[in-house]
């Protein structure tokens, strides 16, 4: 990721104040229909789970796959009961992998659980990320009826990047290892709400690569024997689990993963994926992309969006939004200054050069709410917010003085009138 760098008067203009504030939660007054939290209270907890005897990666050699027990802490929020008072601070590492901030939101810590049965939604960050940069996400979902669980993917960390190979063997084997520990939780009170059988997938940037694993898509042969550059060769046949075809891989699949969003996938601009391997992602897809992501670039993402013919999928593009569209919450007020470890400014880290994270925070908030509602809560009723004019600058607003919609009436469902330009989203069906 590149750093932003700001002329001296610039800086000096950014001064921070006494207490620095940084929300998780905002909502802008322009946010759509389904983004404002939900009705319930939402409790969290910080949870640990080991996979034990996983191989160990960064201490893998072409002749030895060494095991190590494999810990992976979640944040992880639920319906809480009635009468849970909303508020708490999070204690999270900045970019920069040493400056602590602290994050506001509203769920209560330790909350009592609601009780009863809710999908499960597992977040999973990019490399490097922790379980915060998404946290906006997650207590929303919680506000609306779902558990959701946030991860920290080992050697994927700010504090603790490890080598590339071990994020791309290790990441979709850690989604669904979660998966199966989280639905397996039932001796805990947030576990006992989990539904087994309603499970959703949101990964970013290198989350959104295994979750398109997890969800079928084998890799290729020419990412199994590619060799240059070195930073992507897994030791020995360790990346091989997850090809196309292979034992490991299918043994990933999960029917209780019922719907997947891939947020800036990364992979397909290094040729992990082919055609063919891509045609195995059998849950329902939403793909989220800014429109010039150069990272995992808007061309590859697209490729994505066309081959993954098993299944339908949907893409929504931030028109000129880069690696950060939707994803990561609002740059953290010590972003906004030189990090003392690094001499570096880390803003750009979560933040886009023309969208504001609160709105690209609140769209995707209504938009997963959509799909996650119409696929693991089978709320049909949702497809119409997923059912829209390709171009929402193409949409016709045809109103009465009352707002009584007319016969034309084609702008995008749960947005105000004019305030979903700079957006597309386009549907293919499974086999097209």
């Amino acid at each position: 990721m590149r750093y932003l760098t700001l002329a001296p008067a610039v800086a000096l203009g950014l001064a921070l104040p006494a207490v620095a504030q940084n929300p998780i939660d905002g909502m802008r007054p322009d946010a759509p229909e389904l983004a404002p939290y939900g009705a319930r209270p939402v409790g969290v907890t910080t949870q640990s789970f080991t996979d034990p005897d996983r191989i160990d990666v960064v201490r893998a050699t072409d002749d030895a796959a060494p095991t190590a027990d494999r810990t992976i802490t979640a944040e992880i929020w639920y319906p809480a009961a009635e009468g849970t008072e909303p508020g708490t601070d999070y204690t999270a590492l900045m970019r920069d992998g040493a400056t602590e901030v602290t994050l506001t939101g509203r769920a209560a810590r330790e909350a009592q659980a609601a009780g009863g049965t809710f999908p499960l939604v597992v977040i999973s960050h990019g490399y490097p990320g922790n379980r915060f940069l998404m946290s906006h996400l997650g207590e929303n979902l919680a506000s609306k009826g779902y558990v959701v669980a946030s991860l920290d993917h080992p050697d994927s960390m700010y504090q603790d990047m490890g080598v590339f190979p071990s994020t791309l063997v290790n990441r979709p084997v850690d989604q669904a290892f979660m998966v199966d520990a989280l639905t397996g939780w039932a001796d805990h009170p947030v576990g006992a709400m989990i539904d087994d059988d309603a499970v959703g997938i949101v990964g970013y940037s290198m989350g959104g690569y295994g979750a398109l694993i997890y969800a079928g898509g084998g890799l290729s042969q020419a990412a199994i024997e590619r060799r240059e550059p070195s930073w992507y060769n897994a030791p020995g046949e360790l990346l091989a689990r997850n090809a196309a075809g292979a034992d490991a891989h299918a043994a990933l699949a999960d029917p209780a993963v019922k719907a997947v969003v891939a947020i800036g996938p990364w992979g397909r601009n290094r040729d992990f994926w082919d055609a063919a391997g891509l045609a195995g992602v059998a849950k329902p897809l939403m793909i989220v992309a800014g429109g010039v992501d150069d990272v995992s670039s808007y061309p590859a993402i697209r490729q994505i969006f066309e081959e993954t013919t098993g299944t339908d999928r949907l893409l929504l593009t931030f028109e000129n939004a880069n690696h950060n569209a939707a994803a990561p919450m609002p740059a953290p007020e010590a972003a906004w200054q030189v990090s003392e470890a690094t001499g570096e400014y880390h803003f750009d880290h979560y933040a886009d050069a023309v969208w504001d994270n609160v709105r690209m925070n609140n769209i995707l908030q209504h938009f997963v709410t959509a799909f996650m509602d119409l696929n693991l809560k089978g709320e049909a009723e949702k497809a119409e917010y997923l059912d829209l004019v390709e171009l929402a600058a193409d949409g016709v607003i045809d109103r009465a003085e009352d707002g009584t919609e007319g016969p034309d009436h084609s702008y995008w469902k749960g947005f105000a009138d004019r305030s979903a330009h700079g957006l597309r989203l386009e549907r293919r069906a499974a086999g097209k």
